[in-house]
Protein backbone atom coordinates (compact mmCIF):
# COMPACT_ATOMS: atom_id res chain seq x y z
CA UNK A 1 0.00 0.00 0.00
CA UNK A 2 1.08 3.62 -0.56
CA UNK A 3 0.83 6.51 1.26
CA UNK A 4 0.56 9.83 0.39
CA UNK A 5 2.55 12.57 3.38
CA UNK A 6 -0.60 13.32 4.90
CA UNK A 7 -2.10 10.04 4.98
CA UNK A 8 1.44 8.22 6.64
CA UNK A 9 1.67 11.71 9.09
CA UNK A 10 -1.56 10.52 9.97
CA UNK A 11 -1.30 6.59 10.45
CA UNK A 12 1.80 7.02 12.20
CA UNK A 13 0.73 9.99 14.47
CA UNK A 14 2.79 12.57 13.04
CA UNK A 15 3.15 15.98 11.60
CA UNK A 16 3.69 16.30 7.85
CA UNK A 17 6.16 19.22 8.36
CA UNK A 18 8.31 15.95 10.70
CA UNK A 19 8.11 13.85 7.53
CA UNK A 20 9.16 16.50 4.98
CA UNK A 21 12.17 17.20 7.24
CA UNK A 22 12.93 13.70 7.60
CA UNK A 23 13.06 14.24 4.10
CA UNK A 24 15.23 16.98 4.00
CA UNK A 25 17.90 15.43 6.04
CA UNK A 26 17.71 12.15 4.24
CA UNK A 27 16.27 9.86 7.64
CA UNK A 28 13.15 8.88 5.32
CA UNK A 29 13.00 9.54 2.19
CA UNK A 30 10.02 8.83 -0.29
CA UNK A 31 9.56 6.14 -2.50
CA UNK A 32 8.87 8.13 -5.25
CA UNK A 33 7.39 11.95 -6.47
CA UNK A 34 3.89 11.79 -7.83
CA UNK A 35 3.62 13.54 -11.85
CA UNK A 36 1.40 15.96 -9.14
CA UNK A 37 4.97 16.82 -7.06
CA UNK A 38 3.37 14.72 -3.75
CA UNK A 39 5.78 12.44 -2.18
CA UNK A 40 4.61 8.87 -2.27
CA UNK A 41 5.68 6.22 0.36
CA UNK A 42 5.40 2.49 0.38
CA UNK A 43 5.59 -0.59 2.82
CA UNK A 44 9.75 0.19 2.91
CA UNK A 45 8.98 3.21 4.23
CA UNK A 46 6.60 2.60 6.51
CA UNK A 47 8.72 -0.02 8.01
CA UNK A 48 11.36 2.62 8.56
CA UNK A 49 9.52 5.05 9.82
CA UNK A 50 8.19 2.42 12.79
CA UNK A 51 11.97 1.81 13.18
CA UNK A 52 12.76 5.88 13.58
CA UNK A 53 9.98 6.34 16.35
CA UNK A 54 11.41 3.35 17.85
CA UNK A 55 14.52 5.41 18.19
CA UNK A 56 12.68 8.79 19.04
CA UNK A 57 11.14 7.06 21.76
CA UNK A 58 14.48 5.71 23.03
CA UNK A 59 15.79 8.95 23.21
CA UNK A 60 18.57 8.20 20.00
CA UNK A 61 19.54 11.40 18.08
CA UNK A 62 18.22 11.67 14.72
CA UNK A 63 21.61 12.21 13.47
CA UNK A 64 22.81 8.58 15.00
CA UNK A 65 19.04 7.47 14.27
CA UNK A 66 20.22 7.48 10.42
CA UNK A 67 23.91 5.99 10.87
CA UNK A 68 22.60 2.85 12.70
CA UNK A 69 19.89 2.26 10.20
CA UNK A 70 21.87 2.91 6.84
CA UNK A 71 24.87 1.06 8.31
CA UNK A 72 25.50 -2.10 6.37
CA UNK A 73 25.28 -4.66 9.47
CA UNK A 74 21.70 -3.05 10.05
CA UNK A 75 19.21 -6.20 11.06
CA UNK A 76 15.23 -5.59 11.27
CA UNK A 77 14.62 -7.97 13.27
CA UNK A 78 17.81 -7.72 15.61
CA UNK A 79 16.57 -4.42 16.00
CA UNK A 80 12.89 -5.08 16.31
CA UNK A 81 14.64 -6.96 19.42
CA UNK A 82 16.28 -4.87 20.81
CA UNK A 83 13.03 -2.04 20.78
CA UNK A 84 11.35 -4.92 22.49
CA UNK A 85 13.91 -5.18 25.25
CA UNK A 86 14.44 -1.74 25.81
CA UNK A 87 11.24 -0.73 26.25
CA UNK A 88 10.14 -3.80 28.53
CA UNK A 89 12.81 -2.56 30.47
CA UNK A 90 11.61 0.77 30.41
CA UNK A 91 8.34 -0.58 31.44
CA UNK A 92 9.87 -2.79 34.70
CA UNK A 93 11.00 0.93 35.82
CA UNK A 94 8.03 2.08 35.48
CA UNK A 95 6.16 -0.17 37.47
CA UNK A 96 8.87 -0.25 40.24
CA UNK A 97 8.37 3.57 40.53
CA UNK A 98 4.65 3.65 40.59
CA UNK A 99 4.58 0.84 43.50
CA UNK A 100 7.43 2.92 45.15
CA UNK A 101 4.70 6.28 44.63
CA UNK A 102 1.75 4.11 46.31
CA UNK A 103 3.90 3.05 49.27
CA UNK A 104 4.95 6.22 50.07
CA UNK A 105 1.26 7.37 49.68
CA UNK A 106 0.48 4.25 51.84
CA UNK A 107 2.69 5.54 54.32
CA UNK A 108 1.71 8.94 54.38
CA UNK A 109 -1.57 7.88 55.38
CA UNK A 110 -0.93 6.05 57.94
CA UNK A 111 -1.29 2.54 56.64
CA UNK A 112 2.15 1.19 57.11
CA UNK A 113 5.49 2.13 57.86
CA UNK A 114 8.22 2.69 55.34
CA UNK A 115 11.77 2.32 55.94
CA UNK A 116 14.28 4.97 54.33
CA UNK A 117 15.78 2.20 52.42
CA UNK A 118 12.45 1.23 50.84
CA UNK A 119 11.77 4.85 49.32
CA UNK A 120 14.84 4.19 46.98
CA UNK A 121 14.00 1.20 45.94
CA UNK A 122 11.81 1.49 42.60
CA UNK A 123 14.60 3.89 41.79
CA UNK A 124 17.85 1.52 42.65
CA UNK A 125 15.83 -0.96 40.37
CA UNK A 126 15.71 1.54 37.54
CA UNK A 127 19.73 1.69 38.03
CA UNK A 128 19.57 -1.72 37.65
CA UNK A 129 17.10 -2.08 34.52
CA UNK A 130 18.95 0.34 32.93
CA UNK A 131 22.23 -1.46 32.82
CA UNK A 132 20.42 -4.93 32.14
CA UNK A 133 18.78 -2.81 29.07
CA UNK A 134 22.22 -1.02 27.98
CA UNK A 135 25.19 -3.18 29.15
CA UNK A 136 23.65 -6.97 30.17
CA UNK A 137 23.77 -9.50 27.46
CA UNK A 138 27.19 -8.26 26.57
CA UNK A 139 28.41 -8.20 30.35
CA UNK A 140 26.68 -11.60 31.28
CA UNK A 141 28.88 -13.06 28.07
CA UNK A 142 32.21 -11.17 28.99
CA UNK A 143 31.84 -11.93 32.77
CA UNK A 144 29.68 -14.67 34.26
CA UNK A 145 26.11 -14.61 35.90
CA UNK A 146 27.55 -14.22 38.84
CA UNK A 147 29.73 -11.13 38.60
CA UNK A 148 26.17 -9.49 37.56
CA UNK A 149 24.73 -10.82 39.90
CA UNK A 150 26.62 -9.82 42.78
CA UNK A 151 26.70 -5.82 40.86
CA UNK A 152 22.93 -5.81 40.94
CA UNK A 153 23.02 -7.13 44.42
CA UNK A 154 25.35 -4.37 45.09
CA UNK A 155 23.12 -1.71 43.40
CA UNK A 156 19.81 -3.16 45.79
CA UNK A 157 22.09 -2.28 48.82
CA UNK A 158 22.91 0.97 48.24
CA UNK A 159 22.38 3.89 50.84
CA UNK A 160 20.44 7.09 50.03
CA UNK A 161 23.81 8.86 49.51
CA UNK A 162 25.41 6.34 47.99
CA UNK A 163 22.60 6.50 45.13
CA UNK A 164 22.67 10.33 45.18
CA UNK A 165 26.94 9.65 44.24
CA UNK A 166 25.64 7.58 41.58
CA UNK A 167 23.49 9.88 39.90
CA UNK A 168 26.25 12.91 40.87
CA UNK A 169 28.87 10.93 38.77
CA UNK A 170 26.96 9.94 35.99
CA UNK A 171 26.20 13.80 35.13
CA UNK A 172 29.34 14.78 35.72
CA UNK A 173 30.68 12.40 33.41
CA UNK A 174 28.82 14.05 30.49
CA UNK A 175 29.57 16.89 32.16
CA UNK A 176 33.55 16.79 31.79
CA UNK A 177 33.56 14.07 28.04
CA UNK A 178 31.27 17.26 26.62
CA UNK A 179 34.58 19.68 28.07
CA UNK A 180 37.23 16.90 27.07
CA UNK A 181 35.84 16.34 23.69
CA UNK A 182 36.06 19.96 22.90
CA UNK A 183 39.55 19.91 22.77
CA UNK A 184 40.16 16.82 20.65
CA UNK A 185 42.90 14.97 23.12
CA UNK A 186 42.21 11.63 24.84
CA UNK A 187 45.27 12.17 26.77
CA UNK A 188 44.53 15.54 28.29
CA UNK A 189 43.75 16.79 31.77
CA UNK A 190 40.08 16.88 31.22
CA UNK A 191 39.87 13.68 29.00
CA UNK A 192 41.40 11.95 31.86
CA UNK A 193 39.22 13.79 34.55
CA UNK A 194 36.52 12.27 32.55
CA UNK A 195 38.08 8.48 32.68
CA UNK A 196 38.49 8.51 36.24
CA UNK A 197 34.78 9.80 36.64
CA UNK A 198 33.83 6.75 34.78
CA UNK A 199 36.13 4.62 37.19
CA UNK A 200 34.32 6.15 39.84
CA UNK A 201 30.98 5.30 38.62
CA UNK A 202 31.78 2.08 37.12
CA UNK A 203 33.02 1.12 40.94
CA UNK A 204 29.08 1.89 42.36
CA UNK A 205 28.34 -1.26 40.46
CA UNK A 206 31.49 -4.23 39.88
CA UNK A 207 32.45 -6.34 42.79
CA UNK A 208 35.69 -5.12 41.94
CA UNK A 209 37.55 -2.78 39.22
CA UNK A 210 40.52 -3.84 37.42
CA UNK A 211 42.03 -1.85 34.56
CA UNK A 212 41.64 -4.30 32.18
CA UNK A 213 37.75 -4.76 32.31
CA UNK A 214 37.59 -1.02 32.54
CA UNK A 215 39.57 -0.57 29.13
CA UNK A 216 37.05 -3.44 27.92
CA UNK A 217 33.71 -1.74 28.80
CA UNK A 218 35.31 0.93 27.08
CA UNK A 219 36.39 -0.59 23.95
CA UNK A 220 32.67 -2.19 24.27
CA UNK A 221 30.91 1.29 24.06
CA UNK A 222 32.52 1.28 20.59
CA UNK A 223 32.09 -1.73 19.51
CA UNK A 224 28.00 -2.10 20.01
CA UNK A 225 25.60 0.29 18.51
CA UNK A 226 23.41 0.61 21.31
CA UNK A 227 26.62 1.77 23.70
CA UNK A 228 27.88 4.45 21.16
CA UNK A 229 24.52 5.51 20.35
CA UNK A 230 23.82 6.47 23.65
CA UNK A 231 27.18 8.19 24.11
CA UNK A 232 27.06 9.97 20.59
CA UNK A 233 23.07 11.11 21.05
CA UNK A 234 24.59 14.45 21.89
CA UNK A 235 27.86 14.54 19.51
CA UNK A 236 28.64 11.85 17.16
CA UNK A 237 32.65 10.67 18.01
CA UNK A 238 32.14 10.72 21.80
CA UNK A 239 32.03 6.82 22.28
CA UNK A 240 35.57 6.46 20.32
CA UNK A 241 36.92 9.68 22.52
CA UNK A 242 35.74 8.08 25.94
CA UNK A 243 37.20 5.10 24.83
CA UNK A 244 40.46 6.71 23.77
CA UNK A 245 40.78 8.36 27.01
CA UNK A 246 39.79 5.36 28.72
CA UNK A 247 42.76 3.13 27.37
CA UNK A 248 45.43 6.26 27.81
CA UNK A 249 43.81 5.97 32.05
CA UNK A 250 43.91 2.46 32.14
CA UNK A 251 47.17 1.89 30.51
CA UNK A 252 45.96 -0.01 27.33
CA UNK A 253 47.52 2.66 24.64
Amino acid sequence: MEYTVQKLGKLAGVSTRTLRYYDEIGLLKPARISSSGYRIYGQREVDRLQHILFYRELDVGLEEIKRLIDSPGFDDKRALERHRDELLARRRQLDALIANVELTLAQREGKIAMSDNMKFEGFKQKLIDDNEAKYGQEIREKYGEEQVEKANAKVRNMTEKQYEEVERLAAAIHGKLAEAFATGDPAGDLAQEAADLHRQWLSFYWDAYTKEAHAGVARMYVEDERFKAYYDKDQPGVAEFLRDAVLVYTGER
